[in-house]
């Protein structure tokens, strides 16, 4: 199947799609955050799935990353101008899960 032909939402969806995408977008959402700060945002994700994750990211072009010459290596993450497209996606998918996560516990 070719890309004029692909389904938009299974296009958006193969973007984000996972389990763990969505989330460090969101918090990215907040501004540029160091790796490590990042991390801790989401504690149930591994360091080999955040490492996987965020690649995935860059080099779909929805974060950059900044290295700063220190050390110990300083790495720094935010959305690009794609990532931050989806903004209102994500505060969107936030809102939801607050509004049902009422429901479902009332």
């Amino acid at each position: 199947m070719n890309n004029k032909s692909q389904c938009p939402l299974n296009y958006t969806m193969n973007l984000i799609g996972t389990k763990w995408k969505p989330l460090l977008l969101f918090h990215l959402l907040e501004g540029a955050v160091r790796s490590g700060i990042l991390q801790k945002k989401i504690p149930e994700i591994s360091n080999k799935m955040f490492t996987q994750t965020i690649r995935e990211l860059e080099k779909d072009g929805l974060v950059s990353r900044k290295v700063f010459p220190v050390v110990p290596p300083k790495v720094e993450y935010k959305l690009s101008e794609r990532g931050r497209s989806l903004e209102t996606i994500l505060r969107s998918l936030d809102k939801w899960g607050l509004e049902d996560s009422v429901l479902i516990n009332e």
